[in-house]
């Protein structure tokens, strides 16, 4: 559905999820990769979005871009995930569709579900009960992102997907730890605790909860794949409970690790000895959040990459770049 020679934009190419997409599609041999700096393209300028999309004429869009962050990144400045990720999805969806661009997806993230779904969380959960409140401005963004492509599709035809992936990691990730998610917030804390010979390290929360991880280049394998291959209207292409065509499809590792296990995995790929300490003070999020990866996988993918391996990758990323 996508040609090696199509002219492929990915907003937000500098990203982690962005940069393995750009790095798979390079890999793959699709020769017309579009990508921009916000000096020349600010996704939250409507005019500027609106003027670069008539010059430019994308034929396929991937919008990986994103104000992104942990838990109390998204607790602490609500407004501002809200604001920023609804103007550039907003922005670039519309001016793909008054483009003509041929193809969009858009990605998502599975904090959409929610807080006490049921496990694993299926697509047509979405809207099923309320969100997480530590990040519920996030997901509402990444809900109108979605419903704006199904409501494209169903009113205009055009050809918009979403995908929802669990929670991601890898190489190019955000290590910082005033505002990065809990694998890399880990990965940095144990590397530089092993550094500095510290005999304590604490983490937020409990522990308790449980989490699924997915790596990012899994996550770019997907993409392509969906871009390729799932066209939610085919006649066996997945559809709901009720029969109903889906517009999202779930994409995870379809395996969960507490958040203290995760800890205690890391700091053991570190090598580091001293004590974890657990901050109970702070919020520990959603309890458990595993996503029903069924619908994707019947359609042919599945991640290869170990939740050991990744991590260790992970760790040599952080170590040699940061």
């Amino acid at each position: 559905m996508i040609k090696e020679d199509d002219l492929i934009y990915i907003a937000g190419h500098k990203g982690m999820v962005g940069s393995a997409i750009k790095r798979l599609l390079i890999r793959k041999n699709y020769k017309n990769i579009l990508t921009a700096d916000k000096k020349e393209l600010d996704l939250t300028d409507e005019a500027n979005v609106k003027k670069w999309y008539k010059h430019k004429k994308p034929d396929v869009t991937i919008i990986a871009a994103a104000k992104v962050g942990g838990i109390l990144a998204n607790y602490n400045f609500q407004a501002d995930f809200l604001l920023e990720n609804l103007k550039i999805q907003n922005n670039v969806i519309e001016n793909a569709w008054k483009n003509n661009c041929k193809r969009l997806l858009f990605l998502g993230s599975s904090c959409i579900y929610p807080k006490y779904a049921n496990q694993p969380i299926k697509e047509e959960d979405l809207l099923s009960g309320f969100l997480e409140i530590t990040n519920d401005c996030y997901a509402i963004a990444k809900i109108a992102g979605l419903r704006l492509c199904k409501a494209l599709r169903d009113q205009y035809g055009f050809d918009a997907i979403s995908l929802m992936p669990t929670n991601l990691y890898g190489k190019n990730d955000n290590y910082d730890l005033e505002n990065s998610h809990v694998l890399p917030a880990f990965i940095r804390k144990f590397c530089d605790a092993k550094k500095n010979n510290l005999d304590k390290v604490i983490c937020f929360g409990s522990g308790s909860p449980l989490r699924e991880f997915l790596n990012v280049d899994d996550l770019a394998e997907a993409c392509l794949f969906t871009l390729k291959k799932w066209d939610p209207k085919n006649i066996n292409s997945p559809k709901d409970r009720n029969g109903n065509y889906l517009n999202h499809l779930n994409i995870g590792s379809g395996e969960e690790i507490s958040i203290k296990e995760l800890a205690n995995l890391i700091s053991y790929l570190v090598g580091y000895k001293g004590e974890i300490i657990w901050d109970k003070e702070k919020p520990d999020g959603t309890p458990r959040k595993l996503l029903d990866n069924k619908r994707i996988n019947d359609l042919g993918w599945h991640p290869k990459i170990t939740l050991k391996e990744g991590i260790q990758n992970a760790i040599e990323d952080y170590k040699r770049n940061y």
